[in-house]
This record gives C-alpha cells, structure tokens and sequence, in this order.
C-alpha cells in the first residue's frame, strides 16, 4: 500500500513539474509580446508628436451635444 501511494505521489509530482515548465514557457511569450507592444506603442506615441497635424482637430473638439 505504501509503494503505490509513493508511486501516486511521484506521478502527480512529475505531473505539476510539466506543468509549471508550461506555465512558464507561456509566461515568457506573453512578455516578449508585452514588450513588442510597448516598443510599438511607444514608436506610434513619438511619431504622433512628430506630426501635430497627423491628428484631425476637429476629433479634439467636443461633441455638439456637450
């Protein structure tokens, strides 16, 4: 009885193991995606200041029914 709740352990053990290691590699793909945002947000903010006349001025206006 002992061996197999030894063995049930170590299975379940082995199990979360792959488990985090997923957790993990998924965890890491979303960060470089995070990042790859950022840069690309970023990049689109200083193009944005660059070109003042880029934005319509009329969207800046408030809505006739303010």
């Amino acid at each position: 009885m002992e061996d197999k709740r030894l063995v049930e352990l170590e299975i379940r053990y082995t199990q979360q193991q792959e488990l985090l290691q997923e957790l993990s590699d998924v965890l890491y793909q979303q960060g470089r995606v995070i990042d790859a945002l950022q840069a690309e947000l970023e990049r689109l903010k200083r193009k944005l200041d660059a070109e003042p006349g880029l934005v319509d001025a009329r969207q800046q206006e408030r809505p006739p029914h303010y």
